[in-house]
């Protein structure tokens, strides 16, 4: 599978890429700590890497949870993680008239899970000519995601990645079905695995999603296994205090034991 995202280095090695960051933009140190962790892991490893992070969470259960520290301000801390250490960065959007501002500051621009379907959202975003990484609805199977990928690529834009999160099971739970990759890289895309929001508890009693982040490995090397592209895993130095999705997020400092035990998965399957 053959993709072009500027400045992602490392794309000649044959390995998965990796999408990782923290959920939200918390402050310009801590943003800085983390990409400069995952640049030297990354570069020791031979693995292409896309800086993620949130400048805005919309999505939110309560009303008094974090949502971010400004946009303009957090888009600018995205802009710098990218210009200090060369590396392309990834945010999610929410309405079209985001889709311009945030492309100024990053080089791809995310559609969340559950705004996958948004038509208007879609083709705003693709014609800022950046890349769009559309996450698959917890509603939907992978090949109904076919749509979104014409969707962008009927508006101009052919850089297009898929991104599967799970699937809705009950009503506080999420499964991964792994007939989805396959069948999204149909459409001739890469397709990622989100680790880490796949293993989300949502919609529980206290308004605060859950998570099982003890299951990050099992599915990292299943999606490896089955020939995901790339992986997006959500990680922080302390997830305890993240201000975000701490329930189900990476520990930063088991990242790279991680990653060295998923490339031998890789190894052995090209």
């Amino acid at each position: 599978m053959t993709y072009h995202i500027p400045k992602l280095k490392h794309t000649e090695s044959g390995n998965f890429f990796l999408m990782a960051g923290p959920c939200a933009i918390e402050g310009e140190e801590m943003a800085l700590e983390i990409a400069e962790e995952l640049v030297r892991i990354s570069d020791r490893l031979q693995i292409p890497l896309i800086f993620k992070g949130s400048y805005r969470k919309a999505n939110r259960s309560k009303l008094d949870s974090f949502t971010g520290i400004g946009d303009e301000k957090a888009l600018k801390i995205l802009a710098k993680v990218s210009q200090t250490f060369d590396i392309p960065t990834v945010t999610d959007i929410h309405e079209t008239h985001e889709a311009a501002l945030a492309a100024e500051y990053v080089d791809v621009l995310q559609i969340p899970a559950f705004l996958c379907r948004q038509t208007d959202l879609l083709i705003a975003a693709a014609q800022t000519g950046k890349v769009v990484n559309v996450k698959k609805g917890q509603f939907l199977s992978g090949e109904s995601m076919k749509f979104a990928v014409e969707k962008i690529r009927e508006s101009g834009n052919n850089n297009v990645i898929l991104t599967d999160r799970g699937n809705s099971f009950g009503y506080s739970d999420l499964v991964v079905d792994f007939r989805n990759i396959p069948a999204m890289r149909e459409n001739q895309v890469p397709v990622v695995m989100d680790v880490t929001h796949s293993l989300q508890q949502p919609n529980q009693s206290s308004g605060v999603t859950g998570g099982r982040p003890a299951l990050i490995e099992t599915i990292a090397k299943a999606a490896i296994a089955v020939g995901a592209d790339g992986l997006f895993i959500e990680t922080h130095p302390t997830p305890q205090t993240a201000k975000s999705d701490g329930a189900n997020m990476l520990q930063l400092s088991n990242l790279e034991g991680l990653l060295e035990r998923l490339l031998k998965i890789r190894k052995a399957i090209l």
